[in-house]
C-alpha cells in the first residue's frame, strides 16, 4: 500500500514524497482511514513508528475544504505533556502544510506569552500546547474554542495521568461536546485505558504491536556496576566504543548536572537538558546535539518523550526509571522507523526492583554484560521473568453507616455517645471544682472554692504633693530596719 491508496490530496503526497517516505507504517494504515472517516481513535504503537503522522496527514485533509479559523480560534487541538515534544509535533505539521493554506501555532510555557498572544489573534486552524500555557491563555482572552473540531491528546498515558488530569479536566469543560477525539500513545494502560474512555466516543481502538513493546532492531543490555561507579563506566564506554552521539537518562535534574560535570572531567563534551533549564537553554542544547557539537546529551524523562533525532544510535538508562513503562519510551528514542540502534542500562543491586518491573513489562531477560575493572561489590541478583499480569487494585468500598432498628444510624448513634460523654465529663468537672489542666489538684482552699488570687509583688507608686512619683514598699519601717541588720551589724 502506498500513501496514495489513503485518498490523501496532492499537496499532502508532494509533501510526502519530500520527505523521503513511500509507503505507511502499519500504525499509519489504520489510523488515517478511521481519522478520514470522522471517527473517535485510541491507536497504540511502538515509539518511532510515525504515530505523528498517522494523525496530522488525515486532520489536514479534512481541514482542506472547510471554513478558516476565526480570531482568536481553533479548529484543531493538539494537547502533549511536554514542551520538546510540543516543539517536534509544531514541525511536522509545518511540514505536512507547507503547500497547504493552512494556519498552525505552538504555545508552552518557560517562554514570553505576549508573543503568543498576538500570534492567536488572528486565528490558526491548529495549535499545539501544552495544558499549563493553553489553560493560560485562555483565562486571558487569548484563544476560544467556538470554532474547535478535533482534540488530539498525544502520548495519551502522560497526559492523562495524576500530574495533568486535573488540567485535563478543566480543559475539557472549555471545548464543545460535538467533537472528533484522537488519543495516540505508545503505551496504554487498563487503568488509562479506561480513564480515556470517558473522553472518547465509540473509539475505534487501533494497535499494530503488543502493549508496552520496544523496537525489535534495539540491542538492549545491561551493565551490572556499583553506583559510585557508573559515572567513570559510562565514559569508558564512550572512550572504548567510540559512541559519537548518546543520548543519557537520569532519574534527578541534579543528577543531570553532576553527570554533566564528570564527563567534562573525562573530556567528554556533555550538555543537560531538563525542567529547571529555561526554554532556551534547553532549545540550544537540543540543537547542539543534533548538531554534532555536543556528544552527549544528559536530561531527565521530561524529554523522553519529545526527542526526534534521525538515526540516534546509543540510549544509556543512567539511572533507571521509577515507572516501567517510562523505559519503553526513553529507549523508544533509538531504532526509529525501522533503523537500527543500542540501548544500555547501567544497573546497581538497589535498582533490582526497578529491573524486574521492566523485565516484566517488556517480557524478556535482558542480557548483562560486567565491564572488565568494573565488577560489583554489591552483587545485582539473577532475575526470572515473571509472566503473571500485574493485579489490580480493587477500589475501596465505601463505608455506609448501619441503620438500627430505631431507624437510627451509626453515625447519628456515635453522635449521641459523644454529646453524652461530654457533658458528664463537663458535669463532673463542675462538681470537683478542679480548673482544668491542674491534675493533680493542689489547690488553696476547699473543694468548691475558687482559689484565690496572689497578690502583686510589684511596689505601689505614689504621689507626693508636688505631684512627683515614688515607689513605697508593702512593708513597714519596722521590716525594713530588721531586713537591713545583718549578722556583722547594720549595713551602711
Amino acid at each position: 500500500m502506498s500513501f496514495s491508496d489513503l485518498q490523501l490530496s496532492a499537496p499532502l503526497l508532494k509533501a510526502i514524497k519530500q520527505q523521503g517516505y513511500e509507503q505507511p507504517s502499519p500504525i499509519q494504515e489504520q489510523a488515517i482511514p478511521a481519522v478520514l472517516r470522522g471517527d473517535d481513535v485510541m491507536a497504540a504503537a511502538q515509539t518511532g513508528t510515525g504515530k505523528t503522522a498517522g494523525f496530522t496527514l488525515p486532520i489536514l485533509e479534512n481541514l482542506i475544504d472547510g471554513p478558516k479559523a476565526k480570531g482568536n480560534q481553533t479548529r484543531v487541538l493538539i494537547l502533549t505533556p511536554t514542551r520538546e515534544l510540543a516543539a517536534q509535533v509544531a514541525a511536522n505539521v509545518a511540514t505536512y502544510s507547507q503547500y497547504l493554506p493552512i494556519s498552525s501555532a505552538v504555545v508552552f510555557g518557560g517562554v514570553k506569552i505576549n508573543p503568543q498572544m498576538i500570534n492567536l489573534k488572528k486565528g490558526v486552524d491548529i495549535l499545539i500546547a501544552t495544558p499549563g500555557r493553553l489553560l493560560d491563555l485562555h483565562s486571558q482572552n487569548a484563544i476560544r474554542f467556538k470554532q474547535l473540531e478535533v482534540l488530539v491528546l498525544d502520548e495519551a498515558d502522560r497526559m492523562l495521568d495524576m500530574g495533568f488530569l486535573p488540567d485535563i479536566r478543566r480543559i475539557m469543560k472549555l471545548l464543545p461536546k460535538q467533537r472528533q477525539n484522537l488519543l495516540f500513545s505508545a503505551t496504554f494502560s487498563p487503568s488509562i485505558r479506561a480513564l480515556a474512555k470517558t473522553i472518547v466516543n465509540k473509539p475505534v481502538e487501533v494497535s499494530v504491536a503488543p502493549a508496552n513493546a520496544t523496537a525489535a532492531k534495539v540491542k538492549q543490555w545491561l551493565c551490572p556496576v556499583d553506583k559510585k561507579a557508573k559515572s567513570k563506566v559510562l565514559a569508558k564506554l564512550i572512550h572504548d566504543r567510540d559512541w559519537g552521539q548518546v543520548l543519557v537518562f537520569t532519574r534527578t535534574k541534579h543528577g543531570a548536572n553532576r553527570l554533566t560535570r564528570e564527563l567534562e572531567r573525562h573530556h567528554i563534551m556533555a550538555t543537560a537538558i531538563h525542567g529547571n533549564k529555561s526554554q532556551a537553554a534547553r532549545t540550544r542544547a537540543l540543537a547542539e546535539f543534533k548538531q554534532g557539537e555536543v556528544q552527549v546529551l544528559v536530561a531527565t524523562d521530561i524529554a523522553a518523550r519529545g526527542l526526534d533525532i534521525h538515526q540516534l544510535p546509543h540510549v544509556v538508562n543512567f539511572d533507571l526509571p521509577n515507572v516501567a513503562a517510562d523505559y519503553v519510551h526513553r529507549i523508544g528514542r533509538t531504532g526509529r522507523a525501522g533503523a537500527e540502534g543500542e540501548a544500555v542500562s547501567l544497573v546497581c543491586a538497589d535498582e533490582l526492583d526497578e529491573l524486574i518491573d521492566i523485565e516484566r513489562l517488556i517480557g524478556r531477560l535482558l542480557p548483562r554484560e560486567i565491564l572488565p575493572g568494573f565488577e560489583p561489590q554489591q552483587h545485582l541478583v539473577e532475575t526470572q521473568l515473571d509472566s503473571r499480569p500485574p493485579r489490580k487494585k480493587k477500589p475501596k468500598k465505601s463505608s455506609k453507616p448501619r441503620s438500627h432498628k430505631d431507624g437510627r444510624s451509626d453515625q447519628s448513634a456515635s453522635g449521641n455517645r459523644r454529646t453524652a460523654q461530654h457533658t458528664a465529663a463537663n458535669s463532673k468537672k463542675k462538681s470537683t471544682g478542679f480548673l482544668e489542666g491542674n491534675s493533680q489538684g493542689k489547690l488553696n482552699g476547699k473543694p468548691g472554692e475558687k482559689p484565690k488570687s496572689k497578690r502583686s509583688c510589684r511596689p505601689k507608686k505614689t504621689a507626693d504633693v508636688n505631684g512627683n512619683v515614688k515607689s513605697s514598699s508593702r512593708r513597714t519601717s519596722a521590716q525594713q530596719d530588721s531586713a537591713s541588720q545583718s549578722p556583722w551589724g547594720r549595713r551602711t
